[in-house]
């Protein structure tokens, strides 16, 4: 995966993977184990599938998101972004990847901010995804 580019926008290559159509289309950019830490959720999302059923939830949670900035050091890309949620909330944070040696993702950790917005994506996330997840990782009381 090469998502870092002079010629690119930030995000723009991070963009592209969640953008595609299929779950065989999106699954091919990361490892078989690959794992999804979040600050909205209480543990580990293993797997492209789960990956992708919690990217495709948040996507329509989502006024405006902006990538600010995107830098790549050895196996890593770190991007920054804000945007918009939830009828208005802002939102901002950052989404670092790793890759392995073939360029597959391994792992997505993405971080949210302020706390009162991570709250609340977090509520309407498990709303969003229940039945579709371990109710465990969507449990926002915890």
């Amino acid at each position: 995966m090469s998502v870092a580019n002079d010629s690119r926008k930030p995000g723009q290559g991070w963009q592209q993977i969640i953008g595609r159509k299929s779950l065989g289309d999106f699954a091919a950019a990361f490892t078989e184990d690959a794992v999804l830490d979040a600050s909205v959720l209480n543990g580990p999302v293993k797997g492209p599938s789960g990956i992708r059923s919690v990217f495709s939830a948040t996507a329509a949670m989502y006024e405006t998101i902006v990538f600010t900035h995107e830098t790549t050091e050895g196996s890593k890309t770190y991007l920054e972004w804000e945007g918009k949620a939830l009828g208005g909330l802002a939102v901002a944070g950052v989404t670092v990847l790793t890759t392995n040696a073939v360029g597959k993702i391994e792992s997505v950790r993405l971080m949210h901010r302020p706390l009162a917005m991570v709250r609340a994506f977090s509520a309407e996330l498990a709303r969003r995804l229940e039945g579709k997840l371990d109710p465990q990782l969507l449990d926002h009381q915890t």
